[in-house]
Parts: structure tokens; C-alpha cells; sequence
């Protein structure tokens, strides 16, 4: 067992933006410790993965705190540090999505849960983990900064995320905090946004969503909010 390679946490890993990093990371020999909803999905991204690294896949919904104690036990099974945590599991809500007078309040509630308070209640988990110099990177939207109709409890849960992200920064000086969004791109959940919409045109993960992401990993960026396309590519 190799404890001296950097070590990543991913939710949100068996395809689209969130497998697109993995693997990147993988080919660069990161340990990672990756999450999805969907087993099967995920076990097919573990296989995938695990040409290039160790790989632990843990299956199960991040608004589940049992699950979320999976990751520290098998942190502390394994004796890993994470030098990163990436929260990319995020939920859409409805598709297509309502005007918020019109919104599901169950629903609200599952959004909240899922991008706001799960991505907290890891972090929790995880802390005795930390590197002293860990990355920490939380998936954000346009939605999050700009008033779209009918995203309204999609964008509110990402803005939330953010102004979380700003003061978990604020209090943990010594690590890095990144709200990163990613852009428009070719993935499923960005379809089920726009369920009649051709989204052919709009580049795919690894295009320039990955290389931006990738910069904020390697380089040296101060805590804050980040876009795609938008950060020195210099890697």
C-alpha cells in the first residue's frame, strides 16, 4: 500500500465533469476515493480507473450520514491524508425546472441537502484527514451569481455553496477553498436542464472545464471564486 502518493476525494465520480477529473487524476497517479449514486455506474468508473491507481469506490447518496462516515473509515483503513476534496455531486431538482412559487418544498429540500449541507457535513467527516495544505473544491454555477428564471432552487443552493465556501476559507487559513464553476458542457445533468435543447455545441469536460480545474489543482491560487476559461491555462 502506497501512502505517500497524494490522495483525492471526488463525489460525484462515475461519468460527466466529475469521472473527467478522476481520471485525469489517475493518469497522474493520484489514490482516489470516488462516490456516486448509481453502483454500477460507479463500479464501471472504478475499473476504469484503477488501470492507472488505487481506487476505492463507495456507492450511496451523499445526503446519507452513514454513508458519509464510509469515507473516514476507509481514510483511516487505508492511513491516506487527502491533499484534495473535490464536491461535485450536486442535484438539479425538477427537470424541466419551476418557477419557485410553483417549486416542490420537498424538493427544495433535497437540493439544499444535496449542494449545500452534504458537501458541510463531509468536510466535517473528513477534517482529521486533511493534509495540512489540502485543496478543497466546491462545483458552483453561473446560476449561483446571475437571476435565471425558473433556477431559482438550483441557483440558490449554489450561491449558498459559494458564501460556504468564502467563510470555510475565511476560518481555515491554511487550506485552499475554490468555488469552481465549470461552465456550460456536454453532460447529462446539463441536458436534463435543458430536456428539449440540442446541446451538441457546448464543449465537453475535458475541454475546458478540466484544464481549468486542473490549474486551480496544481497551481498556486488564492481561496476565492473561480470560472472556467477564465484562469491562466499554464500546465
Amino acid at each position: 500500500m502506497n501512502t505517500t502518493k497524494q490522495t483525492a476525494l471526488i463525489t460525484g465520480a462515475s461519468k460527466g465533469f466529475g469521472f473527467a477529473i478522476a481520471e485525469k487524476l489517475a493518469k497522474r497517479g493520484w489514490n482516489l476515493i470516488i462516490n456516486a449514486r448509481n453502483a454500477k455506474q460507479l463500479l464501471k468508473a472504478q475499473r476504469a480507473l484503477e488501470k492507472y491507481t488505487e481506487v476505492i469506490a463507495i456507492s450511496g447518496d451523499v445526503r446519507d450520514e452513514i454513508h458519509l462516515l464510509q469515507f473516514a473509515e476507509r481514510l483511516e483503513e487505508n492511513r491516506w491524508k487527502l491533499d484534495l476534496v473535490i464536491n461535485n455531486a450536486s442535484t438539479l431538482g425538477l427537470s424541466p425546472q419551476p418557477m419557485l412559487l410553483d417549486y416542490d418544498i420537498e424538493v427544495i429540500h433535497q437540493i439544499f441537502h444535496t449542494n449545500i449541507i452534504a458537501p458541510l457535513s463531509l468536510l466535517q467527516k473528513l477534517e482529521p484527514f486533511l493534509s495540512p495544505e489540502a485543496k478543497i473544491i466546491n462545483m458552483s454555477s453561473d446560476a449561483a451569481t446571475n437571476a435565471y428564471e425558473n433556477w431559482g432552487g438550483y441557483g440558490a443552493s449554489k450561491a449558498g455553496l459559494d458564501h460556504l465556501s468564502a467563510i470555510l476559507a475565511k476560518e481555515n487559513p491554511q487550506l485552499k477553498v475554490y468555488s469552481f464553476d465549470p461552465g456550460d458542457m456536454r453532460t447529462d445533468m446539463h441536458q436534463a436542464a435543458f430536456p428539449e435543447e440540442d446541446i451538441s455545441d457546448r464543449p465537453l469536460p475535458e475541454e475546458v472545464a478540466v484544464p481549468s480545474v486542473f490549474e486551480l489543482i496544481e497551481g498556486q491560487y488564492e481561496s476565492g471564486r473561480y470560472e472556467a476559461g477564465k484562469i491562466p491555462i499554464t500546465l
